[in-house]
């Protein structure tokens, strides 16, 4: 065989090794985002089951402001606005109860897998 013949030969098999690697090659989807819209003096959905690394974002719709408060003190979100939004990554694994401290009748649960 000629170099010529065996450069070609060695590209065909680098591009066939690249196109069996890219098809066996998992693609990850980008982390899911979750929203909990704030209206009527309540959180909906009130209970959200995410994943690690999952957005949650919470979308204050009522005429004054909120906050997003967990119970074991896990996060906060200080006060939403009205018609502003407040955005939580989930990191730890477990059960983080949350309410509003301005409105204590407010409750929510999220449940992070």
């Amino acid at each position: 065989m000629t170099a010529l013949r065996l450069s070609r030969l060695w590209l065909w098999v680098l591009l066939a090794c690249s196109v069996v690697w890219a098809a066996e090659s998992p693609r990850q989807a980008p982390p899911a985002v979750h929203t909990v819209i704030i209206e009527n003096m309540q959180y909906s959905p009130a209970q959200l089951r995410v994943h690690r690394g999952e957005r949650i974002v919470w979308v204050n719709k009522d005429l004054f402001p909120h906050t997003i408060t967990a119970a074991a003190h896990a996060f906060d979100s200080g006060s939403i606005a009205a018609n502003s939004s407040w955005t939580y990554v989930a990191g730890k694994a477990g059960e983080y109860a949350y309410g509003c401290t301005f409105h204590p009748s407010m409750k929510g649960t999220i449940e992070v897998q």
